[in-house]
């Protein structure tokens, strides 16, 4: 490993690049400043990458109590970020030949098959099934559970939010979230929710492995992602970052709102937002993206699949009533954003780029047609999506 130059002149620590260029380096040195003055992040680590050469590799330090300076070690949990490497999963099980996107979930989890739909108040039977290709393109109708209230009248109706002190595996999870009503009948329209983590128990069901141990052994050890996993012991905790939280009612950090337990004893490991991993290992999974699935002379995933997984699905808001409205001009594919129209964002980015992003504002974007990639860490609450707008801007350059 190169070794880490500590600069005692600043709060910066630089891995060793070969520098793209120097106003570059200056403006992305400066978003990550901006962050901690605005206290959008305490301490913040960002990457870009392209070609094979690491362009800029800097930390920024906030030096403010109870943050954590970030090195090479730190451990991050980067919630959503995990639904990508489930698509890769899913991927790489498709291309074995083990299921086909339109196969009802029920062939394989048979407490699918005779599923329900809110219409208001009342619960009616879905005609339609619900097939693997809505749980990758996030038109299933399920949502997430934690994010607005419950509707009233509706009996049984249980918030299925993946949560490990309820569920201590994907197979009693998954019969949990078949009992609940969808929002809406399969396939008809898009709705970010609970999806991978199902796609977790379906990779087990297809596989024969636990999901865990699937990742580790097509993905994790290809790509060399040693610090990757759904758990961490006591050992481990000591470089995990603590969390900056910055809302209406508290301010400051803390190492008290995991919400996800990370124990070793726990199988519930959620697809959509379980890992925990380093600015190193997620680094790797991107580079194996931008070089269309080979890592460092190693295919894991197949051009034509990461062609798939990155094709339109759904559209952008306000086509698509439940996109997000902070991504104009961002389509999706399987778990992505995918820029479909740079004027409706910044025309200085280059369209196709996708990404996506997790809860404590870690974010990452590849952009195929230039070879490179940009990646985020921070451990930060509330989540928010100028960080990465703007971390493109440093690279890219500002919008006119």
């Amino acid at each position: 490993m190169k070794p880490i130059l500590f600069i005692l002149t600043s709060l910066l620590i630089t891995w060793p690049m070969a520098c793209y260029s120097e106003d570059m380096d200056d403006a992305i040195r400066k978003f990550q400043q901006s962050l901690i003055v605005r206290e959008i992040t305490g301490s913040n680590v960002a990457m870009v990458y392209q070609d094979n050469k690491r362009l800029y590799h800097e930390a920024v330090q906030s030096k403010k109590e109870g943050d954590q300076n970030i090195d090479v070690n730190t451990l991050f949990p980067i919630w959503s970020m995990t639904k990508p490497i489930t698509i890769v999963a899913m991927m790489k099980l498709h291309e074995q030949g083990k299921f086909d996107w339109n196969d009802p979930v029920f062939k394989y989890i048979p407490c699918f098959e005779n599923l329900t739909f809110l219409d208001g108040n009342e619960i009616k039977s879905c005609h339609d099934q619900l097939r693997v290709i809505h749980l990758m393109t996030h038109r299933s109708g399920y949502r997430y559970y934690d994010s607005d209230p419950l509707p009233k009248g509706v009996p049984n109706y249980e918030a299925v939010h993946p949560n490990q002190s309820r569920y201590n595996d994907l197979e009693t999870y998954v019969q949990a979230v078949a009992k609940q009503p969808l929002e809406f009948p399969p396939g008809t329209r898009y709705l970010y929710g609970i999806n991978q983590a199902i796609l977790g128990r379906l990779v087990e069901v297809l596989s024969g492995k636990d999901f865990e141990t699937f990742l580790t052994d097509m993905i994790f050890t290809p790509l060399g992602m040693k610090d990757t996993s759904f758990t961490m012991d006591t050992k481990r905790r000591t470089r995990f970052q603590p969390l900056w939280i910055n809302s209406s009612s508290l301010k400051g950090f803390t190492d008290l709102l995991d919400e996800l337990t990370y124990s070793p004893d726990n199988k519930a490991h959620f697809g959509g937002e379980g890992l925990v991993s380093t600015m190193e290992d997620y680094a790797r999974f991107c580079e194996m993206l931008v070089d269309g699935g080979v890592f460092r002379g190693k295919r894991i995933i197949s051009e034509q699949s990461i062609s798939t997984m990155t094709k339109k699905w759904s559209a952008a808001f306000p086509e698509e009533p439940n996109a997000e409205e902070l991504l104009p001009g961002y389509v999706y594919g399987f778990s992505l954003f995918v820029l479909d129209d740079p004027s409706a964002d910044n025309p200085n980015v280059s369209k196709g780029i996708y990404g996506w992003a997790g809860y404590h504002n870690t974010h990452f974007w590849i952009d195929p047609e230039k070879r490179m990639f940009g990646l985020f860490m921070s451990r930060a609450r509330e989540f928010n999506w100028k960080i990465p707008l703007e971390f493109r801007e440093a690279v890219y350059g500002k919008k006119p």
